[in-house]
């Protein structure tokens, strides 16, 4: 027998990927998959270059590499591309790294860290964390010009950076079978959502701002998440 929760989950997913934030989320994974494979074939080609240049100089100075110097060529190329291959991947990125990054990849490194958390997360709160990438797309071209010390820029950096792997830590600590039951008129899922919701609100605000040029106003009127949890184990 099908289950009805598991067909109204897959219908939901299905639903997403065809939302307008679904084809986005979907269109920077394509693009980080492409920027990816062009690193990888740039860093190849110069190692097979400097193992072919290698090679040509040690035949004109010494002489005939020789059938022994053909294979450990061959060796030296597979150990090139293992090598890229392995020092190339991308290691995940932990909450606690984000509060050092550089501001100017924090929205990069925090798409990153929240692709990962997307999959343990209610369907309500993949569609808000496909727009909060969005947000944080657009805002990292901003960063660029902003002095990491300014106002401004630690309040980017305390929603960014704190605050919202915070409310997702937090919903991961509550066990499964509490995450949907209401207590207080709510429930964790519900509590989730909302605060990622805020935090939706928080990065377009910042992003006006930005644009707008109006650092102090940034500065002065942010909004901290007031995520009341009355006690249960989300807060």
């Amino acid at each position: 027998m099908i289950d009805s929760q598991q067909l109204m989950i897959k219908a939901e997913e299905l639903l997403h990927r065809m939302s307008p934030e679904g084809r986005e989320r979907a269109r920077r994974a394509r693009e980080r998959k492409a920027a990816r494979a062009k690193r990888l074939f740039k860093r190849m080609f110069w190692g097979a270059l400097t193992v072919v240049a290698a090679t040509m100089l040690w035949a004109g100075i010494v002489g005939p590499i020789g059938m022994g110097g053909v294979l450990l060529a061959a060796i030296a190329l597979v150990l090139v591309f293992a090598g890229v291959l392995i020092f190339s991947s991308e290691a995940p990125v932990a909450p606690e790294q984000l509060r050092d990054v550089d501001l100017t990849r924090l929205p990069q490194q925090t798409e990153r860290w929240l692709e990962g958390q997307r999959p343990a997360l209610p369907a309500p709160a993949q569609r808000l964390t496909d727009q909060i990438g969005v947000r944080l797309e657009a805002l990292m071209p901003q960063l660029q010009g902003l002095d990491p010390q300014e106002p401004a820029a630690q309040e980017v950096r305390r929603l960014v950076a704190d605050e919202l792997p915070e409310l997702v830590r937090g919903y991961q600590r509550v066990p499964q079978s509490l995450r949907r039951q209401t207590s207080g008129g709510t429930s964790p899922d519900r509590q989730l959502v909302d605060g990622l919701t805020l935090v939706d609100e928080e990065l377009k605000r910042m992003c006006e701002q930005l644009a707008s040029g109006d650092l102090d106003k940034l500065a002065t009127q942010g909004r901290y998440l007031q995520l009341k949890y009355k006690g249960d184990p989300l807060g």
